[in-house]
């Protein structure tokens, strides 16, 4: 039963209010209050008894009083409810909700998350079976209990790619024959298959469609056009004018992730594009990570940056002949045609082009370096730049490299060079040979026109062959290459210019300077040019536009990354081969965005709708206040309330409406002194109280296996383990706290993140475990992570990182690699280390400051791996057989680690420790 936009429950029970005009007969009389004389002559009449009493008539206000409490209890005992759903709105039969779950969905998906746990608590309350299906990952529906759905929401996400005709095919093929209705949960996004799917769903019952009215906006990728990036923003509803910000991000010198520029865009009244430019200098402009439209996070709004995203600088280093004045002599013009569009281009003495630290460095020619340019040169090429070289007339007339391997030359050289093709040669010009299947020219097109007429000749050498990346049809080497450090140096064998080969007038000379990653071109490369090769995804766009790393995932074909769908298999993110790296968006260079658009005959709604809100026990609450009211006029008709009796009966009043308080506020309570004193006179590891007795139990087993574990193995005897509560507790005591997260644990008030914040910053560490790592990635996926991500927030934590390989948790006691718990496989993130933290040549470990990293976080269940009972059993079962045991083994050793990282810090990253260290690493 409905009155407006009120519901009731039990509307049977309203019949009581027909009572009322009853109700009003019994509750008008009230006792008069006695009129108070002082006379003498009273004393006589002491004792005497009126036969009749006499009752005065009720004061409207007063009978009003009684009778609307009277009507709060009735109408609160019928279960009023706000904002009811009628039954031709929520049906009775199964219930089937349906997700886009696209990256358009992100945008709203706190919303739809909102709206779909309403939407299935409804469907609770009125016994309804329910099933969840997402178009971008299509399984057959399983109905079961609605309410049993409930606990899944906080791991449903969004996907980062659109659902393809072929997923909405087989989510039409999937469904039952049976009769059910269905809640379609619309990014707003038109796409092949729609109509046949709607057809389908239609044919067993009902469809509602929820829609947010907020349209997505997209981001094709960015190109570079005449020196800037070339932004263009897409919507899909030609709409009025609106203007949006198009943030580039990047890290800054200290590695922190921050917004680099802005670019206003405007949409003009009526278009679905808006378009612009960002100039950058280069050295900014190589910081850019992704670009992203600011204030929509989802993946279609970001694009990221690759190789084809940037402009590299090359430095051309060459020798001008005396009298040249045609420019097709020069050993620099071809470098410069073939450069001049993808890269920026610097020249002069080599001195003054390497302090501006360029990508790449050209040299035509150039034979002999004074000892200062060598050096200079070497050193930059071993941080990682590439030395590119082309022979000519002075290198082979010099005695470089002849008689012991120069180390900015890739091989020793024979002296005079080779002639072929003249009077004076060995035979015609020779052509190319095909790429062999390890050069980085693979699959490159041989030109049966490119011919080679003069050579510098490679000496013959053990290592020569495996420094061959080009040949000539007879085998001699044509491009040879070899590692300096990090990086590399290239020499063609050939001049840059067209005097001992046709090679720089074809346009495989543009195609191998782009496969050496001396040319960044903005043109994106085509499926064929990658055929044969295979990308590894390095990092991952998730749907709301968070990049995050990869981890293992398996190889994709060159081919299948330009041009396939997008999907489990195929996600957006950074592909990585060999020196090459390919940015793969959700949306491409030609992509536009439509809306859909449904039936006439379909009710369509938005994300946000008024929940259903009970209101008896405001009613109920309502009542009581009224009833107490009545008791307080009742006393002040009758005279109670005056005179000698009025202390006594105020005091009985007050005390009842205590008694029907829920319970007064408690003050804060103050630490205990004994368990301070207990606390300070042993090293105690405790753990935080999360009001879950299971899990609070095991973490305190967990930590007092750890404990024993430290006693046994170490100079360390903690105590037994003690827990905290952050709201009562002192936690200066503890130099380790262990916290578990649980999706239901409170959220600690602000005192107490104050006290937290002023732990962290005062040396303790706390080790958050969101134990699930067996069923979610880290950060927001689980319920877990969701609560760890509401509980951190507040906190003064620094920039993480994953534990590098030469952090000294890995030997602060024992060396490890993994730090496994009752799970396997979950980054464990730390302090990231200082920006200014470099290797020292010859040591293993970076040179880090002194601080212990206050927070560690994790999700292995490192508590469940510790635990132990009275008589140092393992309490749960890790693993199986021996592989378990071993678990459970490095499990002991990380909690070692940790405990003794928090009481001694850095000490085991002092250079004093490196011989030792060395000889157990085998080293």
């Amino acid at each position: 039963m409905t009155l407006g936009p009120i519901g009731f429950a039990a509307p049977w029970l309203l019949i009581a209010l027909a009572a009322l005009p009853i109700l009003w007969l019994l509750l008008r009389a009230v006792p008069p209050a006695p009129i108070r004389r002082r006379f003498p002559g009273v004393a006589l009449l002491l004792g005497l008894t009126d036969d009749e009493a006499v009752s005065d008539r009720t004061p409207w206000w007063l009978l009003l009083l009684r009778m609307l409490a009277v009507a709060a209890v009735i109408v609160g005992l019928a279960g009023p409810i706000l904002n009811p759903q009628d039954e031709a709105r929520t049906g009775r039969g199964p219930l089937l909700v349906l997700l886009d779950g696209s990256w358009a969905s992100a945008r709203n998906w706190d919303a739809q998350s909102d709206l779909i746990d309403g939407l299935l608590a409804e469907a609770g309350r009125q016994g309804r079976t329910a099933a969840f299906q997402r178009l971008t990952t299509p399984e057959p529906p399983v109905f079961r209990a609605a309410d049993t759905w409930r606990q899944y929401l906080p791991g449903l996400t969004a996907r980062p790619w659109e659902p393809s005709a072929d997923d909405l095919e087989s989510v039409a093929a999937s469904l039952p024959d049976s009769a059910f209705d269905t809640y379609w949960l619309s990014d707003g996004l038109a796409r092949d298959g729609r109509q046949a799917l709607l057809a389908a769903l239609e044919s067993r019952g009902t469809v509602t469609v929820y829609e947010s009215p907020r349209p997505p906006l997209g981001l094709r990728p960015v190109t570079i056009e005449d020196g800037a990036l070339a932004i263009a923003a897409i919507r899909p509803l030609p709409r009025s004018a609106r203007e949006i910000t198009v943030q580039a991000m990047g890290r800054d010198p200290a590695g922190t992730m921050r917004t680099l520029a802005n670019l206003p865009l405007a949409f003009a009244d009526g278009e679905t594009e808006a378009s612009g430019a960002l100039s950058l200098p280069a050295e900014l402009r190589a910081r850019v990570t992704h670009l992203a439209i600011a204030g929509e996070r989802t993946a279609g709004a970001t694009t990221l940056s690759d190789d084809s995203f940037r402009r590299r600088e090359v430095a051309l280093i060459g020798t001008r002949q005396e009298g040249e004045t045609l420019d097709l002599l020069s050993p620099l013009h071809y470098l410069r045609k073939a450069l001049v569009e993808t890269v920026d281009l610097i020249e002069g003495p080599l001195t003054e082009m390497l302090p501006a630290n360029p990508d790449v460095v050209v040299m035509a020619d150039v034979a002999s370096l004074s000892a200062l340019e060598e050096e200079e040169l070497l050193e930059w090429a071993e941080e990682g730049g590439l030395l590119l070289r082309f022979a000519g007339p002075r290198l082979a007339a010099s005695d470089v490299a002849r008689d012991a391997e120069n180390p900015l030359l890739p091989t020793r050289l024979r002296a005079g060079g080779r002639n072929v093709g003249g009077a004076m040669s060995w035979g015609e010009p020779k052509t190319l040979a095909p790429f062999d299947t390890e050069s980085p020219f693979e699959g490159l097109e041989v030109p049966d026109d490119v011919t080679v007429s003069s050579q510098v000749m490679a000496q013959p050498d053990p290592s020569l062959s495996e420094r061959v990346i080009a040949r000539l049809s007879d085998g001699t080497p044509l491009v040879t290459r070899k590692t300096i450090g990090q990086g590399q140096v290239v020499l063609f064998h050939v001049t840059a210019n067209a005097e001992w080969s046709t090679l720089p007038l074809s346009g495989l000379f543009v195609q191998m300077l782009e496969r050496l990653s001396v040319a960044s071109g903005t043109a994106r490369p085509e499926a064929e040019d990658l055929e044969g090769t295979t990308w590894q995804a390095t990092q991952l766009l998730t749907a709301d536009g968070r990049i995050e790393r990869a981890g293992t995932l398996p190889g994709v074909p060159g081919e299948r990354l330009i041009d396939a769908a997008l999907g489990p298999n195929l996600q957006p993110g950074l592909y990585q081969s060999g020196d090459r790296t390919l940015a793969r968006n959700v949306l491409q260079a030609e992509s536009t965005l439509a809306p859909v658009n449904w039936p006439a005959r379909l009710r369509v709604e938005g994300m946000t709708r008024a929940e259903e809100q009970p209101l008896g026990g405001w009613l109920l609450a309502l009542s009581l206040i009224l009833l107490t009211a009545d008791i307080l006029a009742t006393l002040a008709l009758s005279g109670r309330l005056s005179g000698p009796r009025a202390g006594a009966s105020a005091t009985a009043v007050l005390l009842a409406l205590a008694l029907v308080q829920p319970g007064a506020a408690r003050a804060q309570e103050e630490s205990d002194p004994a368990q301070a004193i207990q606390a300070t006179a042993e090293v105690v590891l405790a753990h935080v109280v999360t009001g879950n007795r299971a899990v609070d139990d095991l973490a305190h087993d967990g930590l007092r296996g750890l404990s024993q574990t430290l006693n046994f193995r170490t100079s360390v005897e903690p105590a037994e383990p003690m827990a905290v509560d952050l709201e009562t507790d002192e936690l200066a005591f503890y130099p380790f706290l262990y916290w578990p997260v649980t999706p239901d644990q409170p959220i600690p008030s602000d005192v107490a993140y104050q006290k937290l914040n002023r732990y962290l910053r005062t040396g303790g560490m706390i080790l958050f475990d969101t134990r699930d790592a067996d069923v979610a990635g880290f950060g927001t996926s689980g319920p877990n992570g969701r609560k760890l991500q509401a509980l951190a927030a507040p906190l003064d934590i620094p920039a993480l990182e994953p534990v590098p390989e030469d952090h000294v948790l890995t030997r602060t006691f024992y060396l490890l690699r993994d730090f496994p718990g009752r799970h396997l496989g979950r980054d464990v993130w730390v302090e990231a280390a200082p920006p200014d933290a470099e290797l020292v040549e010859g040591m293993p470990f970076r040179n880090l400051n002194d601080g212990v990293t206050p927070v560690v976080i994790g999700g292995n269940d490192w508590a469940a791996a510790w635990a132990v009972d009275d008589r140092g059993a393992p309490l749960v079962p890790i693993g199986r057989g021996y592989a378990g045991e071993r678990q459970r083994e490095i499990a002991y050793r990380f909690g070692v680690n940790l405990i003794m990282h928090v009481l001694t810090g850095n000490y085991k990253s002092d250079q004093v420790h490196v011989p030792a260290l060395l000889d157990r690493l085998g080293q």
